[in-house]
């Protein structure tokens, strides 16, 4: 099976575009505030694979002076469009020329790395996110956990797709969103808690702390395994 960018697709473009923070994606964001708070000391950040732009403005709220990159033309479009007062860049993978070497405090990864197919590609984005960071500086890496996959989400459907469950670090896996009009598959890459480490190892980046979000049973959602297994995986590294 072949690996491309979906959000290139201009009809998935512009459903995620609507998207914000529903259901299982809720998890997600709702304890990052409280990391940032602990872990990041400045308030200039990075959006590494903005998308839309829901990331971006969501550090906008937190104070945040930021600035959005992505690959995807009609993802950054739609990011302008519905911020047009924030700074968002289309850059070429792996190709951080335009932006200031240790100039960063926070750089948030939501996603991305779900969709960088390869370890080589991996750390060489890492490597040059690493470079952009201020010494003390804080690159959060937010990723699918592998669990994700094999179960049944809030927003997420996996039972379609039983080979999922055979996969390993780099094959391709299959989800469908819940949450948008537009059912069609989308394909990720699945990588592995120990991938990742040897990932970072890789980038010369330090894992300071992994956090796992739960859902809790008094949350406004009807959660179906959010309470007992984690979704999400959220590295905070350091150089």
């Amino acid at each position: 099976m072949e690996f491309s960018n979906v959000y290139e697709d201009a009809i998935r473009a512009d459903a995620y575009s609507r998207l914000e923070f529903p259901g299982t994606y809720y998890l997600a964001f709702r304890d990052l505030p409280a990391i940032i708070e602990r872990h990041v000391k400045g308030r200039k950040a990075l959006d590494f694979g903005c998308g839309s732009g829901r990331s971006s403005r969501f550090l906008q709220r937190l104070g945040f002076k930021t600035v959005g990159i992505d690959i995807s033309e009609e993802m950054v479009k739609r990011a302008r469009e519905s911020d047009p007062e924030g700074v968002y860049h289309v850059i070429k993978e792996g190709d951080f020329r335009s932006l200031k070497t240790g100039s960063f405090d926070l750089i948030l990864s939501a996603f991305p790395f779900d969709n960088i197919p390869t370890m080589d590609k991996k750390v060489m984005n890492l490597r040059g996110l690493r470079d952009l960071l201020r010494e003390d500086g804080v690159l959060i890496n937010l990723v699918s956990s592998p669990e994700i996959y094999i179960h049944e989400w809030t927003s997420f459907s996996t039972k379609d797709f039983p080979e999922n469950k055979d996969a390993t670090s780099g094959d391709i896996v299959r989800i469908i969103q819940l949450d948008i009009d537009d059912k069609r598959p989308v394909s990720d890459i699945l990588w592995t808690a120990e991938s990742y480490q040897e990932t970072y190892q890789s980038a010369q980046l330090k894992i300071a702390h992994i956090y796992k979000p739960l859902a809790k049973n008094d949350e406004p959602y009807s959660w179906v395994n959010e309470t007992r297994i984690a979704p999400w995986t959220i590295y905070v590294l350091q150089k």
